[in-house]
């Protein structure tokens, strides 16, 4: 199982997805993809195998990621004040990997019927839908 974890700014969201996965002890081979260098260090400080920034590493990942995994602005081209690509976006969103989008409301993003969580909560439904998924 090839989880990919893609996230931005200062990687907070992908950091807790990350630590969670670990704890858990979820088999998986656990990539960190962040748009910037202190997002995919603070998921490879939280335990991913593996991390790498940017643009191309997002499009390569996603081509064989059995679970994509983050905040909901990565499959929104512009979105985490512009650190998401149109060419992200489109490479998230045509993967053929399940996508566990963590419905965060910034950048513009509401997700209508969606209850207003917080950050600790949407990690915890996201592991549990992991689980289901391995």
């Amino acid at each position: 199982m090839r989880i990919v974890v893609i996230d931005g700014q200062g990687g907070k969201i992908g950091q807790l997805v990350v630590e969670a996965i670990v704890k858990e002890g979820i088999t998986c081979e656990l990539i960190a993809i962040g748009t910037n260098s202190i997002a995919t260090s603070a998921m490879i400080k939280a335990g991913a195998h593996q991390g790498a920034t940017g643009e191309n590493p997002v499009i390569v990942t996603c081509r064989d990621a059995d679970v994509i995994i983050g905040p909901i602005g990565i499959v929104s081209a512009d979105s985490l004040l512009g650190e998401i690509t149109p060419k992200m976006a489109v490479a998230i969103g045509q993967s053929k990997a399940t996508k566990l989008l963590l419905p965060v409301s910034h950048c513009n993003n509401i997700v209508v019927g969606v209850k207003n969580l917080s950050i600790s909560e949407l990690v915890k439904e996201t592991i549990e839908n992991i689980k289901k998924i391995v």
